[in-house]
């Protein structure tokens, strides 16, 4: 394995949206594939909040969550698939899947969490659509 991989280059080329945001829960990195998926670029993203993301009405919920990750240096999330709502630049509402990890300091205190981010806005309209028909076809079955 080549031990020279240059991470700046590999963040940069991967599809998904990679989102690094730092203690306080500013965006310290946004690469290519978060500029496609949210519509914001590099430098209308760094520095600014997650809200920028983040629907109104899962804010708080998103915030609590997040200090408490940075204080205690967990998350009950591991590595488990998240699927939530989230917009872009636009307001438009998306369903977005991602992972995420912890990244610790020298000190051992947590100094950023990265997200890795896939757009599911289409395969969860699809998987929608197919649980409506199947409920249909269920009471047409019922009724019968």
């Amino acid at each position: 394995m080549n031990s020279n991989i240059d991470c700046k280059q590999l963040v940069a080329s991967i599809g998904d949206a990679v989102v690094v945001s730092d203690a306080a829960g500013d965006i310290v990195l946004w690469n290519a594939g978060a500029e496609r998926m949210f519509g914001y670029t590099e430098a209308e993203a760094l520095g600014k909040q997650l809200d920028i993301i983040t629907p109104e009405r899962l804010r708080h919920r998103h915030w609590e969550g997040y200090h408490k990750s940075m204080a205690t240096g967990t998350t009950k999330y591991g590595n488990d698939l998240l699927r939530v709502p989230a917009i872009d630049k636009n307001g438009r509402a998306m369903s977005i899947a991602f992972t995420v990890a912890m990244l610790f300091e020298p000190d051992g205190k947590v100094g950023s969490i990265v997200a890795i981010i896939r757009d599911e806005t289409t395969r969860f309209a699809e998987d929608r659509a197919l649980r409506k028909r199947i409920t249909e076809l269920e009471a047409q079955i019922a009724a019968k």
